[in-house]
């Protein structure tokens, strides 16, 4: 079972085959969105797409981690890691091509 990975360029080809811009501006668009999107992350500021999900920068503690080799302990220094949290209409829309497809 393969799945295909959505890239910049197939959402720059449904830019252009949907909003009828030319390929180069579509693909201008949608680096700019990453881009805002990116800019406000790092900024601290949380992303809400409505009826897709919400991305937000979270700081986690340092802790004590485990080497699985060698059962070593090692510390974890404190970092931010980035969440994605979906919509309901995601969740939902996710689910029911689950049961339609059978999955």
């Amino acid at each position: 079972m393969t799945q295909k990975t959505v890239t910049r360029a197939d959402l720059a080809e449904a830019v252009y085959g949907t909003v009828g811009l030319s390929r180069t501006e579509s693909a201008e668009l949608v680096e700019r969105v990453l881009e805002l999107i990116g800019d406000a992350l790092t900024s601290g500021s949380n992303v809400k797409l409505s009826s897709f999900g919400s991305f937000q920068v979270r700081s986690k503690n340092e802790r004590i981690g485990r080497n699985p080799k060698t059962g070593e302990e090692v510390p974890i220094l404190p970092r931010q890691v980035l969440v994605f949290k979906p919509s309901n209409v995601l969740k939902s829309k996710i689910n029911k091509s689950m049961v339609v497809s059978g999955k």
